[in-house]
């Protein structure tokens, strides 16, 4: 792994070294923010159905250039282990997914104290997990904290490896240099990952585009290209600190895969009354999305999330343009986007000991 420039030695020879190592990554970050902004002028996001094979009516898209193909709707890790939901009944949606296609599961290390994690587990017995593309998050900062996080995934999934792991709620402008610093998270996932314990890495945030930048720029600079990221996109994203605008492009452009989030904000831009679940979904899926993770904790929340799927098709600009234009007024301040707005959904702030 790389080190920090060490700034502590004296001397004139030193002086100018310091100097043309603080230009050469000025211009190195330059060039970085340069390349961002033409992938948002060359990459048009909009309508497109983005290369997808349809299986029984489910739409099966890539992720990235991993080679690997997931079905175009996630099931989201965190309200399967809710405690309102029975465990028979967690399992028992996480199975009915499965057999009517949906392939990319979701979880996390933290998501109600392990219980969504020990109840994919349980789902993903027998043949469950050969079906299934399952991806996880852990929370360390450190080597020694995500190291120990993804052991403890392992074994409350009940297998020998994680198709991809992500580093969570990156929503700090300091994270990324904890992260890929000497002893840091990356390290961690590096080693699992040539143990065979997981495949692809990927990392997840929801507050601020900005720091999502700073994430690539970091990762970057340590020769690293992420495998997939998840970020927020929705009707109301495009109109506040936009996810679509200032990173989905760059996603596009270096082929990582696209994880969208928070489609109905969790589920605050319903309360809106400006749009539909059925478009909200439509309008990520019209997104270069790779798959998008929506919160499923009933049969009847599965048939929606279904039938979005299978219903969905290209949309046309003008049908964009009028859903954007229906949000705009609502979206303006992100008061429906509370996970950028408030510390709601912000679990690593509220318990920064998962950090380590």
């Amino acid at each position: 792994m790389r080190t920090p420039i060490d700034e502590t030695n004296a001397g004139d020879e030193t002086s100018r070294n310091e100097q043309r190592s603080k230009g050469n990554a000025v211009e190195s970050r330059r060039d970085f923010l340069k390349s961002a902004v033409a992938a948002a002028v060359v990459v048009g996001v909009g309508s497109q159905a983005w290369a997808a094979e349809t299986k029984e009516g489910m739409p099966y898209r890539a992720l990235g250039r991993t080679g690997v193909k997931v079905s175009a709707i996630g099931l989201g890790g965190y309200h399967i282990g809710k405690k309102e939901i029975d465990e028979a009944e967690s399992i028992r949606i996480i199975r009915s997914a499965i057999d009517r296609g949906i392939t990319f599961m979701d979880n996390c290390w933290d998501y109600n104290d392990g219980a969504s994690e020990i109840r994919m587990g349980k789902a993903l017995r027998d043949s469950y997990r050969q079906k299934a593309f399952l991806m996880t998050k852990v929370d360390g900062r450190t080597k020694e904290a995500a190291a120990r996080q993804i052991d403890e995934c392992l074994l409350r999934l009940q297998t020998d490896h994680i198709d991809l792991m992500q580093i969570h709620e990156v929503i700090r402008m300091e994270d990324p240099d904890r992260i890929f610093a000497d002893g840091g998270a990356m390290e961690a996932l590096l080693e699992a990952k040539q143990a065979g314990k997981i495949l692809y890495i990927g990392f997840t945030g929801h507050k601020d585009p900005v720091v999502h930048l700073r994430m690539h720029e970091i990762a970057a600079a340590h020769k690293f290209r992420f495998d997939a990221e998840q970020l927020p996109l929705n009707v109301m994203d495009a109109h506040f600190r936009s996810f679509e605008h200032h990173v989905l492009p760059l996603l596009v452009k270096d082929e990582i895969g696209v994880l969208g989030m928070k489609a109905l904000g969790d589920p605050f831009i319903l309360q809106s009354k400006t749009v539909t679940p059925i478009e909200c979904l439509h309008y990520a899926l019209n997104l270069p999305t790779s798959t998008v993770i929506t919160g499923i904790d009933s049969m009847k929340i599965l048939d929606q999330a279904l039938d979005a799927a299978r219903t969905f098709k290209p949309l046309s600009k003008q049908a964009v343009a009028g859903l954007l234009a229906r949000t705009a007024k609502a979206a303006a301040t992100g008061r429906y986007e509370l996970f950028k707005t408030s510390n709601r959904y912000d679990g690593t702030a509220k318990n920064p000991q998962w950090l380590g």
